[in-house]
């Protein structure tokens, strides 16, 4: 878990990268599925932004 929330940034855009390949280079998909996909992987960016602006915060609390 610590992986995780250390590169979550990271790892979204991986899964965000293979995500748009696949859609781009499998054609028989359903559009509703690639849709559905696609708003999953917009909440999933609004949780790796609360993630890293948490870290954010931390850190300019350590500072002061």
């Amino acid at each position: 878990m610590t992986f995780i929330r250390e590169h979550a940034t990271r790892l979204y855009a991986v899964a965000v990268a293979v995500l748009a390949l696949v859609a781009h280079y499998v054609p028989a998909l359903p559009s509703a599925l690639i849709l559905s996909v696609a708003a999953a992987v917009l909440g999933t960016g609004e949780a790796v932004q609360r993630v890293e602006n948490g870290k954010t915060v931390t850190a300019l609390q350590e500072r002061l």
